[in-house]
Formats: C-alpha cells, structure tokens, sequence
C-alpha cells in the first residue's frame, strides 16, 4: 500500500520504519529533519501525501495535524484515510472527522521510544468498525495492540485518560522515593521492594533506571509532552465538569517541573522536582511520642 506519513520524530520515525519493512510504499513530510529512515521515501511538501490511498499523522499539536488535514490533505482522492496518531485530544480529532473529502481516524498510541523501535506500542483506535478492520494490518506493523475504542475521538479519550493514571502513578513513584529516603533507606534497595510490592506496575519495573541513574538513561517521555497531555486531560475533564483533584495535583508538579528547566528531562525526573521542594534530609532524631499518646 502507498502510505503516506507526516513526522519523523523520536516516535515517528521507527514507527514509518516499519511500515516499509512490512512492505508499504512509504512517503514522509517533514520539514525540520534532513533525512529519511531506510526505504522511507521524504517528500518536500505535505501535499505530496495527498497522492497516497492512506495517511497517517504522528504530529506534537492539534495546530499542526490540522494543518496538516485541512491544507495539505485538501486534493485526496475519494476514500482516503487519514491516522492522527499524535495526542491532539478528541475535540480536534471529531472536528477533522466531519470534514468531507477525507475520512479521519484516531490511533494514538500508547509506550515509549524504545517501545515503538520494537513494535511493541499499544494503540487505541477511534473509528467505525468498518475503518478498523481496513486499518488494523497497517497499526499492527507499527504495534502490538490494537483495541477499538469507539467511534472517532474515542481514542484520544482513551489516551488522556491513560495518561491521567499514568501522570499520577509517576509523581506516586517519586514521593515513594523521597518518602523512603527520608527514612534512610537505600533508594535501590526501596524500588527493588515497590517493583515486587502490590504497587509494582510495568511502569515502575522498566522506569527504574531513569528514577534511579537519570544521567545515564535515555529519555523515554519528556516531561513536557506528559504535561501537554494532561492539559488535553484536565480540558476534557473541565469539559465534562469532572473535579479529578488527583490530576490536578500531578499537574502542578509538572508545571514546576518545567519551571525548573526540566521539560526536556524524562517525566521521571518530577522526582528532582519534588527534591527541590523539600527541605534537605537532616539525621535528627523523630519526635519523642507525646506524653499519654497511644503507642
């Protein structure tokens, strides 16, 4: 299949990888890199994706997706399907998906970079059933599970509110840290205990080295593209007179996060966040219990 896609960044260039080595005719836009990936041919202009039978959009914004759909996706032949991969939030996505020529379907996704180098993100699909089936081969080179959440939109809800647990389970992770070091634990020995606890999610088993040695991981998800998604996430929730006093509270460490110059960090590092808003540890002995207290 001739395959359009639009942004070869630090997802979406492993991501138009495997498109062509499952044999797509791939074409990418994108203005700010010089150079495609193996078999991935780019191309000098968005309306050169108008050309292809299916096109797909791994873009930072919904300003730049729409852009995107509505000026470069504007000469498509009937039928043409366009993948906003990207979290851009369901308002944008429903808002595309009633635009004539083109038939617009949501698919963020879901992991990391060195996820999506192996294929083995999660995908959330909004479409009609009959658009999932002829995209789920496609989104299956790229992933390793497709789940059809609802019609167009439906899978940017998902994803913020993936992201809302995922926010809150980062800053839990982080004052789990300040917490036990603040009782003189070795943090090492502390996490090798929160991995194996009931507390111990996939997430926190494959963040350990960028909670513990931030200097020498890669980052995974910065932290400034986890705080955008939890504005979609927190504009939705305002949208539907949600009060998610949880989310609102990870928000604001985020916010002092990239306040502290961190917004290119791994979200990981709210933990130096949180450290920069704590007193530093002193040795002093706990407070005797008061006298007549239970004990």
């Amino acid at each position: 299949m001739l395959i359009g896609f639009a942004g070869l960044g630090r997802m979406g260039r492993p991501m138009a990888a495997h498109l062509a080595a499952a044999g797509h005719t791939v074409l990418a836009y994108d203005p700010m890199v010089a150079e495609a990936p193996a078999s991935v041919t780019l191309v000098d202009t968005a309306g050169a994706l108008a050309a292809t039978e299916l096109s797909i959009s791994m873009l930072p914004d919904g300003a730049a997706t729409r852009a995107l759909i509505v000026e470069g996706l504007a000469a498509v032949a009937p039928g043409h399907l366009h993948i906003v991969m990207g979290t851009v939030g369901p308002v944008i996505v429903r808002e595309l998906a009633a635009l004539s020529w083109v038939e617009v379907l949501d698919a963020p996704v879901s992991g990391s970079v060195s996820m999506a180098e192996t294929a083995s993100i999660t995908t959330m699909v909004g479409a009609t059933a009959a658009q999932f089936d002829r995209v789920r081969p496609v989104l299956a080179a790229m992933t390793a599970a497709q789940f059809h959440a609802g019609p167009a939109g439906s899978g940017s809800t998902a994803k913020l509110a993936v992201n809302a647990v995922l926010a809150g389970l980062s800053q839990a992770v982080a004052e789990g840290i300040l917490l036990a070091e603040a009782g003189e634990l070795d943090p090492a020995v502390f996490y090798d205990i929160l991995s194996h606890s009931a507390a111990g999610a996939p997430y926190v088993g494959y963040k350990r080295q960028a909670y513990l040695a931030p200097e020498s991981t890669p980052v995974a998800a910065p932290v400034s593209l986890i705080r955008k998604d939890l504005g979609l996430a927190m504009e939705l929730a305002h949208r539907h007179r949600l009060h998610l006093p949880g989310a609102l509270a990870a928000l604001t460490v985020l916010d002092d996060a990239v306040a502290d110059g961190l917004g290119p960090a791994d979200m990981a590092q709210i933990l130096t966040a949180l450290r920069r808003r704590n007193p530093p540890r002193t040795h002093e002995t706990p407070s005797a219990t008061p006298t007549g207290a239970l004990s």
